[in-house]
């Protein structure tokens, strides 16, 4: 069995996994509308998936405003804590672990996913570009939209923000979920306070990379007192290079993203998180990280390292092997396979993902997929 170092058993802050396999963040914009709320299909959904030593769920807006695509769950109305409690449930009652992945997009939003159509908010008033975001343009009808100009949000609208991750986080413990990641990747809210492509402020949250990089400690801090960072991950996508192949989005190269990303990741030790998540390019024939990268992660972080990213079980060994890496998100095999730990471990053969079912939709592509009868 050439995977078995694959299902050793691991620790996550209080938590023991039974494996390495992880099911990572995905979208797949199958909330109840209107509402954008957990329902009995997402349900079944993550059950089905439970075998994984870990999972995080898709991105799930803290805030009306945090939207960026039709159909993907929120965690801010008593509805949506009340259909995330049927999900959690079915995870706990197949023994999993499950966390909310706290999500705000800032700029990558569309007037007509905002409250009252006003516009997206950000660190500054840069249009996004190079990305589109899904609109509903009929009951179950979508369509792919350039996103809308973004305003820039005062400091105290900062601050509150921070509340809003927090309460967020209150709410995920609520709904009985055993700990939260924030999404700090892909160009989304935290990205684009991270990013100098995107932050252009003058106040204590623009200029110096310290600054930049205070709206994450912030809300580090005030989601770790809610949930104790030992149930906290942060899943960041450190690009080194980008590509030109047609994407929904897929961040921001800084001009130094070895500096930015170590100065990050230091700060998030310092906080005592569980994990880190590192997804890596994943576009075809993309470049593994520098070594040097996965090496200075390694030294500086003290808790669990998550990377995803089109890895293979191979892949995942190497990295394993090599003391880089932890555990590892398997995001288009684990759709396809819901049983995906159980062929990795027995070398059996792979559902394809039917990618026109990815987004949106009934339970076709989403809970028919069916488990390996040897």
């Amino acid at each position: 069995m050439k995977n078995e170092a694959l299902f050793s058993e691991i620790n996550l802050g209080p938590y023991t996994l039974k494996n390495r396999i992880v099911l990572p963040p995905l979208t797949r914009s199958r909330s109840t509308q209107p509402g954008n709320i957990a329902n009995d299909l997402m349900a079944d959904y993550y059950a089905q998936r439970a075998g994984a030593g870990f999972m995080v769920t898709e991105g799930t807006q803290i805030e009306p405003r945090g939207q960026g695509y039709a159909w993907t769950p929120g965690i801010y109305s008593q509805d949506q804590i009340e259909g995330w409690k049927k999900v959690t449930k079915a995870v706990h009652d197949q023994d999993g672990i499950i966390f909310a992945q706290l999500w705000h997009v800032g700029r990558v939003s569309h007037t007509s996913l905002q409250p009252g159509g006003e516009a997206p908010v950000a660190p500054s008033a840069i249009p996004a570009d190079a990305v589109k975001v899904f609109i509903e343009t009929d009951p179950g009808e979508g369509a792919l939209a350039d996103p809308s100009a973004p305003r820039a949000l005062t400091t105290a609208e900062v601050k509150e923000l921070v509340q809003l991750y927090a309460q967020a986080a209150r709410n995920a413990l609520e709904a009985g979920f055993d700990g939260v990641e924030l999404h700090c990747a892909n160009g989304y809210l935290v990205n684009q306070f991270i990013s100098e492509h995107t932050n252009q402020r003058d106040d204590e949250y623009g200029g110096s990379l310290e600054n930049r990089l205070r709206f994450l400690k912030e809300i580090v801090t005030a989601v770790s007192k809610e949930v104790g960072s030992n149930r906290l991950g942060v899943r960041f996508a450190p690009l080194f290079e980008s590509t030109d192949e047609d994407r929904v989005y897929l961040g921001l190269v800084e001009s130094d993203p070895h500096t930015t990303y170590i100065e990050a990741i230091k700060l998030l030790s310092e906080a005592g998180i569980a994990y880190l998540s590192l997804a890596e390019a994943d576009w075809d024939n993309a470049p593994d990280l520098p070594e040097n990268f996965y090496q200075e992660v390694r030294e500086i972080f003290d808790g669990r390292i998550m990377y995803a990213g089109k890895y293979s079980p191979k892949k995942a060994l190497r990295v394993l092997q090599a003391g880089n890496g932890d555990i590892f998100g398997f995001g288009r095999p684990f759709i396809a396979n819901p049983d995906l730990p159980a062929r990795i471990r027995n070398e059996w053969p792979l559902n394809q993902v039917d990618p026109a079912t990815m987004y949106g939709g009934t339970d076709e592509g989403y809970t028919d997929y069916p488990i390996y009868e040897p």
